[in-house]
């Protein structure tokens, strides 16, 4: 069972698919929690997002009906001949990859390879996990791949009440133990970022937010989820190998950033791996990084949880229970 497809742009339909055998390196997980995320509306609208996922599956990916979404947790139920690293039973989380051919995870079942998931305590609830993956690997990337937060650093994080602003907010502080992390958001999200870790809350109704953030820099790091529209401005308050990492860039003027000398903004694709699921799940299992919920719908509500999400008013998670 899954929710297919964002080809014609019509509305989001229950279909009863075959259940796959999985190949040598592949795992079949029967999918307890899938996180909504804004990329999943963002592949049936119109824009540079949809026209690159057209392109890749002309290639690469899924034949037959497309099925939405990325983030999933739930229970192995078969693992291919050369897998070694999980067994049938286990609880994980992961997410789909596109580009490999596979569908999406708004599904019963999903069948990924064993490299994008990692194994999941059982302290730590489906629902959770399942709406870690896009949100915590974009904020994980962003703080330790183009430019490692570390203690005596800094960080800035605009839109800071996001489900991927929340997350940087709490690795930045709690993991990477940052000297100073600012937050840009609403002053009613304000006691919430705070909660979460942000040293400093900056209100962009009050005043320019880039202005004010100019006395608390330089910064090592921007996690840019404003959409990439100030990068300019974003690269001035940068320390020396500073990155402004731009997070829901999406229109061709704002990705072109990254072509603009001195090279020092960069777009995220969040990946799905182990390498980088297995130390945000033990943070969570920790209770060093909490990932808020907002609402919890069933699967075959799919279509009104896009509704909720683009509306841009969320203050924590969307997800989808399949079971």
């Amino acid at each position: 069972m899954a929710m297919k497809s964002w080809e014609s742009g019509l509305p989001l339909e229950l279909v009863e698919l075959a259940t796959p055998e999985p190949r040598a390196r592949e795992v079949r997980v029967a999918v307890h929690a899938i996180g909504v995320n804004p990329v999943d509306g963002k592949m049936r609208q119109g824009g540079p997002l949809r026209l690159a996922a057209r392109f890749v599956r002309l290639f690469r990916g899924p034949r037959g009906p497309v099925i939405v979404g990325v983030d999933f947790a739930g229970v192995v139920e078969a693992v291919g001949a050369k897998v070694t690293s999980v067994a049938v039973g286990a609880r994980v989380v992961g997410g789909t990859i596109f580009a490999r051919g596979q569908h999406g995870s708004y599904a019963d079942t999903v069948v990924v390879r064993a490299d994008q998931l990692t194994a999941l305590p059982d302290g730590v609830p489906f629902d959770v996990a399942g709406a870690l993956p896009v949100a915590g690997i974009t904020a994980w990337m962003a703080l330790h791949d183009y430019r490692r937060l570390a203690p005596g650093r800094r960080a800035l994080v605009l839109g800071a009440s996001g489900g991927v602003g929340q997350l940087a907010i709490q690795i930045a502080k709690r993991v990477c133990e940052a000297e100073l992390v600012v937050g840009v958001c609403s002053g009613k999200n304000a006691a919430l970022v705070t909660e979460l870790g942000a040293d400093l809350v900056l209100d962009y109704a009050a005043a320019d937010p880039l202005e004010q953030a100019k006395a608390h820099g330089p910064f090592d790091v921007i996690v840019d989820s404003a959409g990439g529209y100030a990068a300019a401005r974003c690269r001035a308050l940068l320390a020396r190998g500073g990155r402004h990492v731009m997070v829901a860039a999406d229109s061709p003027l704002a990705l072109a950033q990254v072509l603009v000398p001195p090279f020092r903004s960069r777009s995220i694709l969040a990946v799905p791996t182990t390498a980088r699921l297995a130390p945000l799940v033990a943070a969570v299992a920790a209770g060093k990084v909490v990932v808020r919920i907002a609402e919890r719908l069933p699967l075959r509500d799919a279509e009104a949880a896009h509704t909720k999400s683009q509306t841009g008013r969320m203050t924590g998670k969307l997800v989808l229970l399949a079971r």
